[in-house]
Parts: C-alpha cells; structure tokens; sequence
C-alpha cells in the first residue's frame, strides 16, 4: 500500500531537505553554501507568479521536488513553456508514484496558467528518469551541452587555422608534405 503524498508550495523550512533532495544538481560548495543557495532560490520564486517550487511530503518528510518555471521555449521562440526543472524523488522514495505526482504538479500549473506545454531536462546519464519522462510522452527537443570556460578557450584557439597548430582539417595535408620533404632529402649512407 502506497502511502498518502501531500503536494505543497514550498517555504523557507524546507530549505535543508531541499538541499538533500537537489544535492546532486546543486552548485559544489559546502553545505553552509548551498543552503543559503536554497534560501535564496524559495524566497525569490515564492515572490513570482510565474515560478513555483513544489514539493511532495509523505508523513510529514519532504521526499521530492519540482521547480516550476513559467517561460518561453527559447529566447528566440516565443510559445510559452512551462518548464519542470530538477524533478527529483529521494532514493528510498522512488518507484512509488511521487514523481509522477511532480509532474502531475507541472500540469496543474501550466493549466492555471494557460500554457499548453509542458518541457523538462534529464540527465543524459540517467536512463530510469529519461525512461519515466519518455513514457509520459516527453520526448527530446533539445540537447544542452555545458563546458567549462576555460575548456572551451582552449579548445576553439586550438582549432584557429593560422595559428601555427595542425588542426583536424589541416593534419593530412600536414603529414603529407612532411612525407614528401623527407622523400626530397637525400638518404644518409
């Protein structure tokens, strides 16, 4: 028997288990950190119409939440969106229905808001979430990829034709001429 799962707003005593339940999207930092984090994201959405944090609740423990956010598609696509971010359901908790409670809670405020979409993010790594959201009809509209800064400098000043490196493209035609000079060069007997 599954027990009864309360699905509330959520408020500034729910930051520690926020923590507990978000750790792993969570910024890396202490504890102390990421709590004020926490704090400062519920006391800046529960000010917001178009936000929301929902949590679910079983006998009195918060065991998964949602972050509700009222938006566009893209910066360049305007059909609103409300987005469902980090739905997340504790360990001991899963495969109980609560994350289908989540996104029962994206649907009721899409339609409070008149919104007829409905998006999340998943992990690429996480098959069981990427399965659940498939089976509710999520399918993929796009892939977020993410690199550090510096990473990237690096990588895009590699890949500059001109600047003294062989790229991808230029490599053959590097390894070309330097065959044909050494077949120039007169063997050494």
């Amino acid at each position: 028997m599954r027990a009864q799962v309360l699905m509330r707003s959520a408020n500034d005593a729910d930051a520690e288990a926020l923590v507990a339940v978000w750790e792993d999207v969570l910024r890396r930092a202490d504890r102390v950190r990421q709590l004020a984090d926490v704090r400062w994201v519920i006391d800046r959405v529960s000010a917001m119409r178009e936000e929301r944090i929902v949590v679910a609740e079983i006998d009195g423990q918060v065991v998964g939440a949602v972050h509700l956010m009222a938006t566009t598609f893209s910066p360049i696509n305007l059909e609103p969106v409300v987005r469902a971010i980090s739905p997340h359901v504790l360990p001991d908790h899963r495969r109980q229905g609560i994350g289908a409670c989540l996104m029962e809670a994206a649907v009721a405020f899409a339609e409070e808001l008149g919104i007829a979409h409905v998006g999340t993010a998943v992990s690429p790594g996480a098959r069981d979430s990427n399965r659940f959201m498939a089976r509710l009809g999520l399918g993929p509209a796009a892939t977020l990829r993410v690199a550090p800064t510096g990473a990237l400098k690096s990588r895009l000043h590699a890949q500059r034709p001109g600047l003294g490196r062989a790229t991808g493209r230029q490599l053959p035609k590097v390894l070309a001429a330097r065959r044909s000079a050494r077949r120039r060069q007169p063997s050494a007997l």
